[in-house]
């Protein structure tokens, strides 16, 4: 049965064009995309549309004249259970449209004037939408060169660029980050260690704010700020080790992907214009995740719980970049993943829109410092963490060039697990890192 939404609209004919082409309005401002059908009844009954030379131009006509910014829809005819009926379909980026000089929104089924606050409102998001594209003031020469080597090894992994490093401006320019040869404020903020970006991190003693444990405060570029956060929430969230299979495995008490895919997107989607700070915060029963950026108005977080909802980007330039190393991934699928990767272990998380931004929380189960976890018959303890810290010098020792991988295999444990230890013993003094990722090799301390 056919029925109408937010994004498709039926009229039983162009007898009621102005009504459609406020129609389509209200989706642009609402969507971003939008359907009209001539020739269907409110009720979804195929009525048919009589078609003359030059219907499809008058249609046309009074969409491009009457909406603005101007649209360029595609008008064409269809042929709906035998019947001929004429269908809008348009898509647009530019809100807030007007139709008839006045701006409507979707409501369900209907279109309501929207009122001066609400057009306030996106006037201001769509000029946040440009801030990436500014010019830095920074040069060529701030630019980690490092860090665009590492994200060409990433992007050419994903098999998400066609293109081969030559050198840093070259690169940039492939991915659109240059304006005439200067920086833009995507490039500084995905590129330049020196940047307005930084991320708050702390644990807290209770449940609360008053009392805290510890506090960090991490700067660099946007790639580094996630690796560093990720790796501090891996290193202060329990780990327990399942002993019921042949090979011992290590199992987080929030999945590691939800916690990536959780920073990934608070980074992604912030408001850069806002001076605040992202956040991480540990708290007794939970794992808060916060970025300055407000949840568009228009959806809920849990439209995305289907897969079918799609994205709106505050930073599209700074999302293509992190997609292109896979960083992200598109359509929104950010928040379908987190809540899918914690329903599968169990694991609640709530998506909270605040009054200065957009926050996920995990909520971690009752586990007790020090309790084992009864897994096959077999209880384990922390003394399993001092075991596999132990067992890991053991390889080391054997080869100082032991990677990720190897010691996964050998060990048991996932390479997740294995980065997770590696960050842990560096932290703590037991091993260091000379060199490069990819080159270098371990030592031993002490």
């Amino acid at each position: 049965m056919r029925r109408e939404s937010e994004t498709i609209e039926f009229k039983k004919s162009t007898a009621e064009l102005k009504d459609a082409v406020v129609a389509i309005a209200a989706m642009l401002n609402k969507h971003g995309r939008g359907e009209v059908y001539f020739g269907i009844s409110d009720d979804g009954k195929v009525v048919g549309q009589d078609i003359g030379r030059m219907t499809i131009k008058e249609v046309t006509q009074a969409v491009v004249d009457n909406i603005e910014p101007k649209i360029y829809p595609k008008v064409e005819t269809r042929q709906i259970e035998g019947r001929n009926c004429i269908v809008i379909e348009a898509h647009g980026i530019n809100s807030p449209y007007f139709a008839y000089g006045r701006a409507y929104i979707r409501v369900g089924e209907s279109n309501k004037a929207m009122s001066p606050h609400k057009i306030e409102t996106l006037i201001l998001s769509k000029k946040k939408l440009l801030w990436e594209l500014g010019i830095s003031k920074k040069t060529m020469a701030d630019v980690n060169k490092g860090a665009i080597r590492e994200f060409m090894r990433k992007a050419k992994t994903a098999k998400r660029i066609d293109f081969e490093f030559v050198d840093v401006k070259t690169t940039l320019h492939k991915l659109n980050l240059l304006d005439s040869g200067r920086l833009t404020h995507a490039a500084e903020v995905l590129f330049c260690n020196e940047n307005r970006m930084e991320i708050q991190a702390a644990i807290f003693a209770s449940t609360d704010k008053f009392t805290f444990l510890d506090i960090k405060q991490f700067k660099g570029s946007l790639f580094s700020l996630r690796q560093q956060a990720e790796i501090y929430v891996n290193g202060h969230m329990m780990w327990r080790a399942d002993l019921s299979e042949s090979r011992r495995k290590e199992i987080p008490e929030i999945p590691v992907r939800a916690i990536s895919e959780a920073i990934g997107n608070s980074l992604c989607h912030r408001d850069f214009e806002n001076p605040k700070g992202n956040e991480v915060a540990i708290f007794k029963d939970r794992i808060e995740i916060y970025n300055p950026g407000l949840f568009p108005e228009e959806i809920n977080p849990e439209d995305f719980f289907s897969g079918h909802e799609h994205s709106i980007l505050r930073n599209p330039l700074v999302a293509e970049t992190m997609y292109k190393s896979k960083d992200i991934e598109r359509w929104g699928s950010g928040i379908k993943r987190i809540h899918d990767e914690c329903v599968a272990v169990d694991v609640q998380v709530e998506f909270k829109r605040l009054k200065t931004g957009f926050v996920v929380v995990f909520h971690r189960p009752k586990w007790e410092e020090g309790e084992g976890m009864e897994k096959g018959g077999q209880k384990t303890t922390q003394k399993t963490t001092q075991k596999t810290t132990q067992k890991i010098i053991e390889e080391i020792r054997k080869n100082s060039r032991v990677t990720r991988k190897e010691l996964s295999e050998i060990i048991g444990l996932t390479e997740e697990g294995i980065k997770y230890q590696l960050c842990k013993m560096q932290k703590n003094g037991h091993i260091r890192r000379v060199g490069p990722d990819k080159g270098g090799h371990w030592e031993v301390q002490g």
